[in-house]
């Protein structure tokens, strides 16, 4: 497993545990997101939880992009790690909705990455992240 963070925090070490495990129990603060999964049953707990594995079991499901832009919008700030079949052409989106590591099953490149979200200047829409798009920057 390959793991991607652009967090300058410490990884956290807990393992993450399925939705419902974490809805019945009241110490764990990783959660893991099955592609199924309602992200919104996370939202009274997000102060509590310092990291929420979003699973991609393949790369054309993208429930995964709506859980992370879900938790980002309601105000999630720890880890969000998008955690399996992630691919390069992916990262970008991926960033955009929220996530800040990636676990790929893959190894992916670092530079390949870094290259992948440097190559656009511009954004064409608002998304969880705070890059403005280019038409606020063009009429304020």
């Amino acid at each position: 497993m390959s793991l991607i963070r652009f967090r300058t925090d410490e990884e956290h070490e807990e393992p993450a545990v399925t939705l419902e495990a974490f809805l019945g129990q009241s110490n764990a603060t990783a959660v893991r997101l099955e592609a199924g999964d309602d992200a919104r049953a996370l939202l009274p707990y997000l102060d509590r939880v310092a990291l929420i594995e979003i699973a991609f079991p393949a790369f054309r499901d993208g429930r995964g992009y709506s859980a992370a832009r879900i938790l980002r919008e309601a105000g999630y700030t720890g880890e969000l790690r998008a955690q399996g079949d992630v691919l390069l052409d992916q990262v970008v989106q991926m960033r955009r909705c929220g996530f800040d590591s990636l676990a790929s099953e893959s190894p992916l490149d670092p530079e390949a990455v870094e290259a992948a979200l440097a190559r656009y200047a511009f954004v064409y829409q608002k998304a969880a992240d705070d890059r403005a798009p280019v038409w606020k920057l063009r009429h304020g």
